[in-house]
């Protein structure tokens, strides 16, 4: 129940119809004790954040991925609650503008990249640009030239996010990259639930059902972009969906144990500065 026990790094391939999707009974035996640690961790996460954003070395981007009715909103709502809004920037990547789509396709996700010391969570992320592309064959209608519209357009886009995230860490830009994997029956349970509930019709769109009948291609789309992006740098995280006390928890130990891996600390004044502090508590003590 640790990071480690769903974390891919492509050392040995993903099988995503094997990877779970909820919790086992010996999880939900314990449900009570991981919704008090994952209290705990982010409060954790808050300390650690605070040394981040006043370091200033290095960033952090938070990317969750997952088929609609998975969590991803939520996720970010309670998990990241604790965090110091002034440190964090929350994007939402939906279907690209004509702006968007006239530039290379990670333009729009440059510009949203966090400086160091803070963080960018990614609602939807770069790999739109493979998923959805590859599953709805979108770049057979895309205004490129010729030669970049080739059979193997997907695998060589693979490729370049792959260099991408690695370039990234090479400049100080740490990703952790999740996968919210819901079970099928899960999504239908959560979308008729959208459907009853007055208060959530409208999270529901038409354009659910469509993704929905193409299950099957999306699914093994995941399989394929999170083998080939998966590394020792930028890992992939398989984080089960269906119950979401357990995903929270699992989503606060990811980015509980990406924090500690920068070990991010103050930074300490020059010894001209910091000789004089005493000299600034002398004066303010005189102070009437």
């Amino acid at each position: 129940m640790k990071p480690k026990d769903y974390r891919y790094n492509g050392k040995a391939p993903l099988a995503l119809s094997q990877a779970p999707t909820g919790a086992d009974g010996k999880v939900r035996a314990m449900k009570d004790e991981l919704v008090q640690r994952t209290e705990e961790n982010m409060e954790q996460v808050a300390r650690l954040q605070e040394r981040l954003y006043a370091g200033g070395r290095e960033g952090l981007v938070i990317v969750l991925q997952a088929m609609d009715a998975a969590g991803k909103d939520s996720t970010i709502k309670h998990v990241m609650a604790g965090i110091n809004p002034q440190g964090v920037r929350v994007y939402s990547f939906k279907q690209p503008s004509a702006q968007e789509l006239s530039h290379d396709y990670l333009w729009r996700i440059v510009k949203c990249l966090p400086a160091r010391g803070q963080i960018a969570i990614f609602n939807r992320s770069h790999y739109e640009d493979v998923l959805a592309v590859e599953v709805l064959k979108l770049y057979e209608s895309f205004k490129m030239p010729q030669r970049c519209l080739t059979e193997d357009f997907i695998p060589r886009r693979l490729k370049q996010i792959a260099q991408f995230e690695e370039y990234l860490y090479d400049n100080g830009i740490r990703m952790v990259k999740i996968f919210l994997h819901l079970s099928k029956a899960e999504q239908k349970k959560r979308f008729l639930d959208r459907l009853d509930k007055p208060e959530k019709n409208w999270k529901f769109s038409g354009a659910d059902l469509e993704s929905r009948a193409l299950w099957d291609a999306y699914q093994a789309a995941y399989e394929r972009a999170i083998n080939a992006t998966a590394t020792r740098h930028c890992p992939w995280y398989v984080l089960p969906a269906d119950d979401k006390w357990f995903t929270r928890y699992l989503v606060s130990e990811a980015v509980l144990d990406a924090l500690q891996r920068i070990n991010p600390q103050f930074p300490e004044l020059p010894p001209e500065q910091a000789d004089k502090l005493p000299l600034y508590r002398r004066q303010l003590a005189q102070e009437d």
